[in-house]
């Protein structure tokens, strides 16, 4: 929802409606990204490995890699990167905090979250291509 708020923020500070409209298919795309790839992986997350510690927030029940938060977090701030390169180390700093969280409560490797951050990066770039095809085809 952070990236989603900043986006909207932007989009309409800006008056670029369509930021809004890929920060939310980079998050799309990272969220279900991750998910399949939780899914076909399987790592058990720290707390089914080790009984202590504890984790301080309910641990998910889904794969531990990639880290969903790092995946879509780093996704977003890459493609905010493009438009406010000035922000950009704001924007990769949240996204590093956001997913250094995930290890720092217990329910992610640091791994994970790296595996996320770079997954996230690739799907923002290849978004990034997508649209700039897009834009240059005839008749879009």
């Amino acid at each position: 929802m952070v990236w989603l708020a900043i986006a909207l923020v932007l989009a309409l500070w800006w008056r670029r409606p369509w930021l809004f409209l890929q920060i939310a298919l980079a998050d799309f795309a990272g969220q279900m990204v991750s998910y399949g790839l939780k899914q076909a992986l399987g790592r058990e997350r720290p707390s089914e490995v080790y009984t202590t510690p504890k984790p301080l927030v309910r641990a998910p029940t889904d794969g531990s890699f990639p880290s969903g938060h790092a995946t879509v977090s780093f996704a977003c701030a890459t493609i905010l990167a493009f438009y406010a390169p000035r922000a950009a180390p704001a924007f990769f700093l949240l996204a590093a905090a956001i997913a250094w969280s995930r290890v720092y409560v217990g329910v992610h490797y640091p791994l994970d979250v790296l595996g996320g951050a770079v997954l996230g990066v690739a799907i923002a770039l290849a978004l990034r291509v997508l649209v700039r095809r897009e834009a240059r085809r005839p008749g879009a």
